[in-house]
């Protein structure tokens, strides 16, 4: 894995700090690092993974894909679910798989479809990546796969998704711009506490994906009628909460931890 100098990691990180608005709690980062708890960390982190791929496949087979191509997106995403829901299958053969852009039927789709097309496969193919790579590295650590349950936060945000379109979709999109942004200030804020080898590995996850919470507010902003900037702040207010008020459980977007 290449190594990231610290100016770059301030670079990548000043327009996610400014989006996001508070740090992760210091108590979190107490829990995280602890070597018991990492097991758990990157089971749920692996997770995180397959579920932000997941959104954005939602994305593309509700407002992008025609019938044909949602099933086809279902079949290519179902051994990824069916190892990681159901414990099914060998997770090394989940490396021979890659979305194409060609399972698409482009044709007629204005330009914001299009943006979004863009921007979604590549998303689904770093997250998916990205999902292998923690099971590899969980391999090299020793750790079998066990299912953990969900955290809070997601769907303490979605809950404030409105349910009418276009409102429904732009705050969808906001919701994932936020998610990945709290990603990438985690990733930053545990890769000095663990080894050498899984820090350089979460640098490198914030190189990669530092951009994603920018891609979601932009086509937020491309398919909304009026200003966003109003709902952007409602949904850091209400992701700043979700991360500083108090958590029973430990997980890799959970609140300030007050286990027992």
């Amino acid at each position: 894995m290449s190594v990231i100098s610290t100016s770059e990691v301030t670079s990548l990180l000043s327009p996610i700090n400014a989006f996001l608005h508070c740090e992760t709690p210091q108590s979190w980062i107490d829990e995280a690092q602890k070597e018991e708890n990492l097991r758990v960390i990157l089971t749920d982190h692996l997770i995180c993974e397959l579920k932000a791929a997941q959104s954005a496949m939602y994305l593309l087979r509700r407002y992008v894909a025609d019938e044909e191509t949602s099933k086809v997106l279902l079949g290519w995403l179902k051994p990824y679910e069916d190892f990681t829901y159901r414990h099914e299958g060998d997770w090394q053969s989940l490396n021979t798989k890659h979305l194409s852009k060609n399972v698409f039927n482009t044709e007629g789709l204005d330009s914001f479809k299009k943006d979004m097309l863009d921007k979604m496969v590549m998303l689904i193919k770093e997250e998916l990546h990205h999902f292998y790579q923690v099971l590899e590295i969980m391999h090299e650590l020793g750790f079998e796969y066990k299912s953990v349950t969900s955290s809070r936060y997601a769907n303490g945000l979605l809950r404030h998704v409105r349910t009418y379109e276009p409102e429904k979709l732009v705050d969808k999109l906001i919701c994932g711009a936020y998610i990945e942004a709290r990603s990438c200030e985690r990733f930053a804020k545990l890769a000095p506490y663990v080894s050498e080898d899984l820090g350089k590995f979460y640098v490198s996850l914030l190189r990669s994906e530092a951009r994603h919470f920018e891609d979601y507010l932009t086509l937020a902003g491309q398919i909304a009628k009026t200003d966003i900037s109003e709902r952007v702040a409602h949904f850091g207010s209400v992701e700043k909460s979700l991360i500083e008020s108090d958590d029973n459980e430990l997980r890799f977007h959970s609140g300030a931890p007050r286990l027992s």
